[in-house]
């Protein structure tokens, strides 16, 4: 399951100092869009002022500032709540909760619980939609972290007790050549005689060995040599797709560096290569599961070592909703990058507050306005401020809580303006919640109740469709189900749209998507405002 989503260092699309961006055809027209809006937001002050005597009546400001220190503290307590995760993990580590099926219960009973308070909690404050939509939003994330730390780290629970009883019985088939040691030193000349030989020395084992197997690892030059084999395999899947950087995990590299691991083999990956079949077959499948129990960058994490409140409040700051034991990093913070997003946030939320207030609130639909006219008015608008608002999540703060948590993978979403099909949206316009769907919803009812992929693709749109409409319910307070029906309406659509004469022709795929979605934001808010 843990297979399904990997991390990898990448660059966002819009970030400038994405290499690629110097070299894209379209990057004329990025500038073209900012300076088309800032001439817009001007002239729209300039003739509010002739108009009314002031740029912006700030009607929308006072709204959204309402009990402010209120939603802070709350945010605040739901935060902190999540930090419950770690002496719940290290119970499942110690054994104490078997995550199958008692941690499971309790998780989805706690997470249920944190859902419902918040929601409650909205209810009772009366606050508007911003303040209610935010924590809300907000609660869901905090909710999908919490899942994926204890999903992980559950998994990994049950991954350690397999590791145990395969070590026991790989152990016990040693016996039968002369012991542990004694294998070791078999399985050693076995490595040695298949490549080219290396003075040999016996360095210190890792402090996880085996007992009694100190004199049974290679030296440093031996260890890379046989490094290069062993990690070929996961070498070649490492590599970052349209990336132009490299890690090792703890600084970015160029794309022409290497990072080969030093550290020596373990013990399996020794016997690997012992020549009873029985004892190579298990050695494989230890190491297997060892592998799983260790962080995927640099090895250096093995499981139970990562569950401390450090590591949960580093995850807590990563700007992703699938745990790992390791992420790729970068070397340091950059104040400069850090400052450029935050004056890239102000700057597009002034914009975005501009279009809200001025184009969005003053044309909420009625009963007793046209329908069609309603559509007409506030297509535009919405569009514009999904856009802003996209740029201010994903590429304003998702990267400005990267480089504040040297977190290397910024690919937070792909060329989603690309799409023909909604499907393809879908898996591109936001890909922190589309990879936790993936592992923990897609993926993981494959896995543990044996769905096929329709199935699990039906059950993956009935929880994201459920998630979406509480969001309106809440923000409107209004229960009518069609956000919930327009997204289960994608599934035939995207059965329609897989047919070969449609998927050929990707411009009016294109032209497609970007009618159903110019008509989605205003339908959706005369449905939910006027009916």
């Amino acid at each position: 399951m843990r297979a399904a989503v990997t991390f990898a260092p990448r660059k966002s699309l819009f970030d400038i100092s994405n290499e690629s961006s110097g070299t894209n055809e379209f990057r004329g027209f990025f500038s073209l869009f900012w300076i088309s809006l800032f001439l817009f937001a001007v002239s729209t002050y300039v003739r509010s002022v002739e108009t009314n005597g002031y740029p912006l009546n700030f009607e929308f400001a006072s709204m959204i500032s309402r009990d402010a220190i209120t939603l802070a503290l709350s945010d605040a307590v739901l935060v902190l709540n999540t930090g419950l995760c770690v002496p719940f993990a290290k119970a499942i580590a110690k054994g104490w909760i078997r995550y199958q099926w008692t941690g499971i219960i309790l998780q989805h009973l706690w997470q249920s619980a944190v859902l419902a308070t918040a929601v409650t909690w909205t209810f009772n404050r009366h606050w508007p939609w911003v303040q209610s939509g935010f924590l809300t939003l907000h609660s869901f994330v905090m909710m999908m972290k919490m899942h994926s730390y204890l999903a992980t780290n559950g998994e990994l629970a049950n991954t350690n007790r397999k590791a145990e009883k395969v070590l026991t019985q790989l152990k016990q088939a040693t016996e039968a050549e002369g012991g542990w040691d004694a294998a070791l030193r078999i399985a050693e000349d076995a490595m040695l005689q298949h490549d080219s030989p290396i003075p040999q020395g016996t360095p210190n084992a890792p402090e996880n060995a085996p007992e009694g197997s100190t004199t049974s690892y290679v030296d440093a030059r031996t260890a890379v040599t046989l490094r290069q084999r062993l990690a070929a395999r996961a070498a070649a899947g490492a590599k970052a797709e349209g990336s132009a950087v490299k890690t090792t995990g703890t600084r970015v590299l160029s794309p022409s560096a290497t990072a080969i691991p030093t550290h020596p083999p373990t013990p399996s990956e020794i016997l690997e290569h012992h020549p009873s079949a029985k004892i190579s077959d298990l050695a494989k499948a230890l190491s297997d599961l060892e592998r799983d129990l260790t962080g995927p960058v640099e090895g250096r994490v093995r499981w139970p070592a990562n569950i401390t409140f450090k590591d949960f409040a580093w995850y807590q700051l990563t700007p992703t909703l699938v745990y790992e034991l390791e992420y790729p990093r970068t070397d340091s913070i950059r104040p400069l990058y850090v400052f450029e997003k935050s004056v890239a946030f102000f700057g597009t939320f002034a914009l975005l507050y501009t279009i809200v207030e001025t184009f969005i609130i003053p044309l909420t639909p009625t009963k007793e306005q046209s329908f069609a006219r309603s559509l007409l008015d506030l297509a535009m608008p919405f569009m514009i401020s999904y856009l802003l608002l996209f740029y201010i999540i994903f590429e304003c703060i998702c990267n400005g809580f990267a480089e504040l948590s040297y977190f290397a993978d910024r690919q937070f979403y792909d060329d989603w303006w690309n799409s023909t099909s909604w499907d393809e949206f879908s898996r591109k316009w936001n890909r922190p919640v589309h990879t936790f769907l993936l592992r923990h919803v897609y993926a993981s009812t494959m896995s543990s109740y044996k769905l096929t992929k329709q199935s699990a693709m039906f059950v993956t749109f009935l929880l994201s469709a459920a998630a979406h409409e509480l969001v309106m319910a809440i923000v409107t307070k209004k229960i009518r189900f069609y956000l919930f029906a327009m997204q289960i309406a994608q599934i035939p659509l995207i059965a329609i749209g897989r047919i070969p004469a449609i998927r050929r022709n990707k411009l009016m795929g294109n032209i497609v998507f970007w009618i159903g979605l110019y008509a989605g934001f205003p339908l959706l808010c005369v449905a939910y405002c006027a009916y």
